[in-house]
């Protein structure tokens, strides 16, 4: 081999010298041998192109949500190992533990905050990342498989952050985890079979610590890196990001492309240091809830699930609990996963709310929503009463599956409506019921924090005592 065929490691190729070339205004080097060489050697390029699309880097259209959401998964592993060395999942030691590294660890109240907010956080970036794709036609093929792998993490999001919040082991957390736990019991036949395997018995104790530290530091930590994986490389596979295109533009547009190094990562390295810094503010000012330790003799009032799932808690409220804990998720959770299936149109792919009418429509469901589900609430809570009128009926009839056939059929009904008033395409009528339904969930989300008090009756929030009111 001649000297020039040898590849010598020079000052430039340090660790230092390598940061400075990717982030470096010369982009990729001109030569095919040292090309090759960078896109080997580089973990940015297993994880993106050599190559991206111009439009594709403009904020407005991804918003960082997909890259923020990694982000705070990473910052969630780092600080989760931490917090791991200095926790016992024990009853008698769990909040002790808790206290100590609040007081006595030097940072340990930082990192405990920083983890609390950031798995907070990633569940509403998670959720926001599956709208933006939604809304841009990113979920349809040949981005279907990507579509349900994104769904089945959110699911595991929802899972980690379930699991974690048991285990500072004080009132908070205790009583939040029995009220979601027992919706469990309403699954059919196996119901009551899950939540003692989940609990490891009758009731939330020390078994259920030990069960929810498990499956918090082991099998989902694990499951998500393995679908991330799966997910990033799908990403890829599938072509990349879809390209954004104006409503007006007839045709996809001419893709011009630039090197993702440096244009790429430069952009999200200053916006993950941007939101590391604002995360590290916010923890370092607002501390992460922490109530007296857990009493299973002292029940507060009321009683509440953890902030995302009081959304299906208000159902609870409405419904017979066979429908509002099984058959409604069910069939919202099966209808997000074969989305892709039937919403096929592909000439809209890339433009936000599928066209100029579809914003429209969009602003119409969420107006809809905002005003039919508050309405909805209070009727129920003051004026239905489907168990007296029906009270002849087995409950699951008359508080269950009446009441869920008036609100399907006031679904179909505004559905008509779009299509033969408003002459909606059929992706149109899909984006304004997906619009509608996302609406009404944060409604009940957001009715269940801030307007449910003492004995889950309908207050003021300025009335509703400080005590009650907590995420």
């Amino acid at each position: 081999m001649s000297e020039q065929d040898q590849i010598v490691d020079t000052p430039a190729q340090t660790f230092l010298g390598r940061i400075w070339q990717a982030l470096g205004p010369t982009g990729l080097p001109s030569d095919d041998r040292g090309r090759m060489r960078m896109v080997v050697d580089n973990l940015v390029l297993h994880l993106h192109p050599t190559k991206v699309p111009t439009r594709t880097l403009s904020w407005t259209y991804t918003w960082g949500l997909g890259g923020l959401t990694s982000l705070l998964a990473v910052i969630l592993v780092l600080t989760g190992i931490f917090l791991q060395m200095n926790y016992t999942p024990s009853p008698s030691q769990a909040y002790l533990d808790i206290l100590s590294l609040r007081t006595n660890t030097w940072f340990g109240d930082l990192l405990r905050n920083l983890h609390h907010w950031s798995a907070n956080l990633l569940v509403v970036t998670a959720f926001l990342h599956l709208l933006r794709v939604f809304f841009t036609g990113g979920h349809r093929a040949p981005r279907a498989t990507n579509w349900i792998v994104g769904v089945l993490m959110l699911l595991l999001v929802l899972a980690a952050n379930f699991t974690g919040y048991l285990l500072p082991w004080d009132q908070l957390a205790y009583w939040a985890i029995t009220v979601g736990t027992s919706i469990i019991n309403y699954v059919p036949i196996v119901g009551g079979f899950l939540n003692r395997l989940l609990l490891g018995g009758p009731e939330v104790g020390a078994p259920t610590l030990l069960n929810f530290y498990s499956l918090h530091i082991s099998f989902i930590p694990v499951t998500m890196v393995m679908l991330m994986s799966l997910h990033f490389w799908r990403v890829r596979k599938d072509g990349g990001l879809t390209v954004p295109r104006r409503a007006k533009e007839s045709e996809p547009p001419k893709i011009e492309r630039v090197t993702t190094i440096p244009h790429l990562v430069r952009r999200e390295l200053v916006f993950a240091v941007a939101w590391i810094a604002i995360l590290l503010a916010w923890s370092m000012l607002v501390p992460a809830p922490l109530e007296g330790i857990a009493n299973p003799d002292l029940s507060p009032n009321p009683a509440k699930a953890p902030w995302y799932f009081l959304g299906l808690q208000e159902l609870l409220l409405h419904f017979h609990p066979l429908v509002a804990a099984v058959i409604i998720p069910g069939l919202a959770l099966g209808a997000l996963l074969l989305l892709p299936f039937y919403d096929i149109q592909i000439s809209s792919v890339g433009v936000y709310f599928r066209s100029l009418r579809g914003r429209f429509l969009s602003l119409l469901a969420l107006g809809t929503a905002l005003l039919i589900t508050p309405a909805w609430v209070l009727l129920d809570e003051y004026l239905l009463d489907w168990s007296a009128w029906l009270a002849s009926w087995p409950s699951l009839i008359s508080n269950g599956l009446v009441p869920l056939a008036v609100v399907v059929l006031g679904l179909v009904a505004l559905d008509e409506l779009v299509k033969r008033g408003l002459r909606a395409t059929q992706e149109e009528r899909i984006l304004f019921i997906f619009v509608f339904l996302v609406t009404a969930l944060v409604v009940l989300t957001a009715i269940g924090i801030f307007f449910r008090g003492p004995g889950m009756s309908l207050y003021w929030p300025w009335d509703i005592p400080t005590t009650h009111l907590s995420l």
